[in-house]
């Protein structure tokens, strides 16, 4: 076998591994993948599931608790989405509190098991903030 045969072969077999590692490792994220969406978003594409984390703000009159079972709306001020819970909210969980529930969708309800509420009125994730104040909801930076 000649230099140049030998250089070729060991670059294709390189290639090869490389390109093994690489779908394997895509192979194991695509599992661990949650997408961010607004209850808007939920009705423009089907997510159902699928694990995701929808952000927005608990819609007022619209929590419910029974023993460890939580059930509210979450708000985008243009569409809704109902979310259960089981298990212990946050202390900053309140109607009105922005959140990001993650869960996946069954029967138009997202199942969380997770329940996120923001710290203060300073902050918000890049996406639900973008999306409130395309819909002229969000006021907070303006004051600054």
């Amino acid at each position: 076998m000649t230099p140049k045969a030998k250089r070729l072969l060991i670059t294709l077999v390189a290639g090869a591994l490389l390109a093994g590692a690489a779908g394997l490792a895509s192979v194991a994220l695509r599992d661990n993948i949650v997408f961010f969406v607004t209850p808007s978003q939920m009705t423009e594409t089907h997510y159902a599931a699928k694990r995701l984390r929808v952000g927005g703000l608990v819609a007022k009159d619209s929590v419910t608790i029974e023993g460890t079972i939580t059930q509210f709306t979450i708000t985008d001020e243009t569409a809704s989405l109902a979310v259960r819970y089981d298990g212990a909210l946050p202390d900053l969980f309140r109607e009105g509190q922005g959140i990001v529930a993650e869960g996946a969708v069954t029967n138009k309800i997202l199942i969380a098991d997770t329940v996120l509420a923001k710290h203060d009125e300073n902050y918000l994730p890049r996406e639900v903030k973008e999306s409130l104040e395309e819909q002229g909801v969000w006021q907070g930076d303006k004051n600054k």
